[in-house]
């Protein structure tokens, strides 16, 4: 018996605030700033519909020109496109947030307008700042002509059950996501059945553990037993798990071959994996964090 799920590269899923989130986004974290507008517009010119960038990655301001060059020649509205960004640890409090949401601006607005989604990067600082930047983002979504910049959602990423309880103690608007790194290696079960309590989606990033896992000998046994290759197994499991899901790569091959492991719009709209895959992919006690030095920010103690 094969486990399925009916999606397809257009899908999105309904976010708790109501808007409506592409099931598959492409990364830029680790592309050269020069190359960044280019892979951005050969990946949307593929069909992706979700840029996900940061502004730890120094390359937010060249995403956005990568999306507005698309919707210039293309002439799809900018509706159609999902932009995320992201506040470092440096940006979260309530003086810093304010400088850093007009540094954002500053390096988006002209392209794009607004920013659909903008996340906390991670809970590495302490209570207060995460508290007090939380504040800050639920008046400037509250009330757009506030701020500078235009953001239609709010979430987090890297935060792990303390964390969000402690924010959503207080918060009036909840987190939409929480990007997280997930693969079957590190499936966080625990954390996932407290986002799915909340309505919180889990958003995965590191599908393919940044290529840590690509060369375990159990992947490899099942890539040789399977039709799909071991980045299908992997991203196909992701799918299946209901994650909206974040792929990378500088390769203009490989952006169109991971796009590619879910169906076009055109043809069956079913996204599976055998059961012997499934089975063997089923770590539930696993916790193996290829990204932060190994260290699993989630579990963050202050």
């Amino acid at each position: 018996m094969a486990h399925s799920i009916n999606i397809n590269r257009d899908t999105r899923y309904k976010l708790n605030n109501g808007t409506q989130i592409p099931v598959i986004g492409f990364g830029v974290y680790d592309i050269p700033l020069e190359e960044t507008a280019e892979r951005v517009y050969t990946a949307l010119k593929e069909g992706y519909r979700h840029i996900d960038t940061a502004v730890v990655y120094r390359n937010q301001k060249q995403a956005a020109q990568g999306v507005r060059r698309f919707l210039e020649e293309t002439g799809t509205p900018r509706k159609e496109i999902w932009f995320t960004t992201k506040l470092w640890n440096t940006q979260q409090g309530r003086d810093a947030t304010p400088r850093a949401l007009e540094e954002i601006a500053a390096d988006v607005k002209e392209y794009i307008g607004h920013v659909d989604l903008l996340l906390l990067h991670s809970p590495i600082t302490d209570a207060q700042r995460r508290l007090e930047t939380w504040a800050v983002l639920e008046r400037v979504v509250q009330n757009p002509a506030s701020s500078t910049l235009e953001i239609r959602a709010i979430g987090v990423s890297n935060f792990g059950v303390r964390h969000l309880q402690e924010l959503l103690q207080v918060a009036t608007v909840k987190p939409v996501v929480d990007q997280l790194e997930l693969h079957p290696w590190l499936p966080r079960t625990e954390l996932r059945a407290f986002l799915r309590e909340n309505g919180i989606l889990a958003e995965a990033y590191a599908p393919l553990t940044q290529g840590v896992r690509l060369q375990d000998p159990e992947l490899l046994a099942l890539e040789a037993k399977s039709s799909l290759s071991k980045t299908e197994i992997l991203l196909r499991w992701s799918f299946l798990q209901g994650f909206a899901v974040l792929v990378k790569s500088n390769n203009p091959q490989r952006i169109r071959d991971n796009l590619a492991v879910l169906p076009a719009k055109t043809d069956s709209w079913k996204v599976s994996l055998d059961q012997e895959l499934w089975k063997a992919l089923d770590k539930p006690d696993s916790h193996e964090v290829a990204t932060w030095g190994q260290k699993d920010p989630t579990e963050y103690a202050v």
